[in-house]
């Protein structure tokens, strides 16, 4: 199919012969769907995919109007009569070989081929089911808009356009995969964007020599740093007013044809405390949930690997009669502290990753089997010490309140706990510098990770940690591409 796809064959004006062409590219599949049509003394043949067009808008508009006039043409021709008098439509393609005339079937066009004619007619009857536009389900708010992105690209366009309504806000379509042919949108807001970071953006975007792209994870990798990191600076949002306002910051949006969530470029780290109910709170109440989110983003990577190494080299710092009973506790476990901390971290990765796969309908059976199994049954026949569940449960909850951050933060609480039933509370030090360096160190449009606190930019402080009034910040623009070293 790639094959045929790529060979140009022009249109012969022989009606026959193009349209036996046309069926060659497809091979026999049993939903190409095609009709021939006498207009007169002139033969047309007309070919769609079923299920990918709108049968009903066809027959109304295309063959009922065929069907029906008298055959008279113009001396322009028959596309010309066609495209004049007969299709009341805006969007119409004309295609002048073979292949581009297969490709707009295969994206749910109708295709018109003419005696005489040696150019194909192409018009836009979608019809295929789509899912509608409902609440994002993995970033849940209180206050904000109810809508998310759907799998479709045009309805993702029109919920951006439909917040943005500027001629600055650009959007242009391209195509990737070799096979799949999918559609990806780059968006971004013409009077604030960087025209660097635009040009490495497309130059990334046109290296995807990609078979097939299916998602917008497909592409992410291209777009990501190119050293390795344990975090990415390609921010993921299936929110289109959190889309919009990164748009207004200078950043670029890609969407993907094919899933909700769409790709943000550059995002900081900084980015991933907030939420979008953090514009619609009071600002005092915006500073304690951020902080709370960082507070939280510590607890689940470095509680754990902390807790082993204050048990193991520094009993010391804990108050004896809160040491006593956890040494109590372990002592009576049969796996050594950091052994039984990796395991029943391991455990609720696993309870995790179930609950998320599972069937809704069964989704719970495994909560309350996690439940009795690591809580109750595990503690009371002596194989978890009840310290480290409180542990468990504590990193469980502040990882649920960051969830951007669960695959970094998922990785390095293993090594956390590592280092820490290993060298100590130095190792854990020496492990947070490295985290903090990494942090530092991605920089891959030119823009820092940790901007805008590293490099300080006392401009962007207006919406980093604290994020000021609306009446004092009013027409101020925060454009990432200031934040540059």
């Amino acid at each position: 199919m790639d094959n045929h796809l790529n060979k140009k064959i022009p249109f012969t004006g022989n009606v026959t012969r193009d349209a036996d062409e046309i069926r060659n590219y497809f091979g026999g599949s049993f939903d190409v769907i095609s009709r021939e049509i006498l207009y007169g003394e002139i033969r047309i043949a007309v070919f769609m995919l079923d299920g990918m067009c709108d049968e009903i808008k066809i027959t109304e508009s295309v063959i009922k109007p065929l069907t029906d006039h008298d055959g008279k043409v113009n001396e322009n021709g028959i596309n010309e009569e066609i495209k004049t008098r007969l299709f009341k439509g805006v969007n119409m393609i004309s295609v002048t070989d073979i292949a581009d005339g297969a490709r707009n079937i295969i994206l749910g066009n109708l295709l018109i081929i003419a005696d005489g004619e040696k150019e194909a007619l192409a018009f836009p009857f979608q019809g295929f089911s789509k899912r509608a536009v409902t609440e994002p389900k993995s970033e849940q708010n209180e206050r904000g808009s109810q809508e998310g992105f759907t799998d479709n690209f045009k309805d993702n366009a029109t919920l951006l356009r439909r917040r943005l309504r500027t001629p600055e806000l650009i959007i242009k379509q391209i195509t990737l995969g070799k096979t799949s042919n999918t559609p990806v949108l780059i968006c971004y807001m013409k009077d604030r964007v960087s025209q660097e970071l635009l040009s490495s953006v497309k130059k990334r975007l046109d290296k995807t020599c990609l078979d097939a792209v299916l998602g917008s994870g497909y592409i992410r990798p291209f777009l990501d740093n190119r050293r390795p990191s344990f975090f990415t600076d390609t921010g993921i949002t299936e929110r289109p007013d959190t889309f919009s306002a990164k748009l207004l910051e200078g950043r670029i949006g890609i969407i993907c044809d094919g899933t909700p969530f769409a790709l943000i470029v550059p995002w900081l780290f900084i980015d991933y405390f907030h939420a979008v109910d953090d514009y619609l709170s009071s600002t005092y109440y915006a500073l304690f949930m951020r902080i709370l989110r960082i507070v939280c983003f510590i607890i689940a990577a470095i509680l754990p690997g902390a807790f082993v190494a204050i048990c193991l080299f520094h009993p010391e710092i804990m108050p004896a009669d809160i040491m006593y009973g956890i040494s109590a506790a372990t002592g009576k476990t049969p796996f050594p502290i950091m052994i039984e901390a990796l395991i029943i971290h391991f455990i609720y990765e696993i309870v995790r990753e179930a609950g998320l796969r599972m069937p809704r309908s069964v989704g719970h059976a495994v909560s309350i089997v996690g439940a009795l199994v690591i809580g109750d049954a595990a503690v009371t026949a002596g194989l978890i010490a009840a310290p480290m569940l409180i542990v468990v449960a504590l990193t469980a909850i502040s990882s649920s309140v960051i969830v951007k951050l669960h695959e970094p933060v998922a990785i390095l609480r293993f090594g956390f706990i590592i280092i820490g039933g290993f060298t100590g509370l130095y190792g854990i030090m020496l492990g947070m510098g490295i985290m903090l360096i990494d942090i530092c160190s991605v920089s891959p449009y030119g823009i820092p990770f940790s901007a805008p606190m590293s490099p300080f930019v006392l401009r962007a402080q207006t919406d980093a940690l604290i994020r000021r009034s609306w009446s004092k910040v009013r027409d101020r623009k925060n454009l990432v591409g200031e934040m540059k070293f």
